[in-house]
């Protein structure tokens, strides 16, 4: 099995759109109402779905880029506001937080092979 997509709420679609093109993502469907986006690297997407309902996300969306100082950077200098600078982690991650103009949490980091092979990984299945 493999993740599709996962869709996050947005209050503006044109702000969100704007928001995520400016982090580099390619828009690959584009309606008043639902979005699409393809990431820059391997075959993962996510999409944005407007809402006029009064909503509060709980989900973080993490996205991973190896040179995420340059990355943080250069948005940045786009007009792109951090909470967060890009800073290392306990758990043998760096990260940097936004969040997206429908108050979403975002999280560009790298992690390198402690993405999926910390220290403490483990391999429980039911068979």
């Amino acid at each position: 099995m493999n993740l599709n997509q996962v869709t996050l709420p947005v209050r503006d679609m044109q702000q969100a759109c704007a928001f995520y093109l400016t982090l580099g993502f390619t828009q690959i469907v584009d309606t008043a109402h639902y979005a699409r986006f393809a990431c820059p690297e391997g075959d993962a997407t996510f999409s944005l779905s407007l809402t006029t309902a009064r909503f509060e996300n709980g989900a973080t969306i993490y996205f991973e880029h190896q040179a995420l100082d340059e990355w943080v950077a250069s948005l940045k200098l786009k007009g792109i506001v951090f909470e967060q600078e890009p800073t290392d982690q306990r758990f043998l991650w760096r990260e940097a937080l936004l969040f997206d103009p429908s108050g979403n949490k975002i999280k560009l980091y790298w992690a390198g092979d402690n993405r999926l092979n910390p220290p403490w990984r483990v391999e429980k299945r039911l068979t």
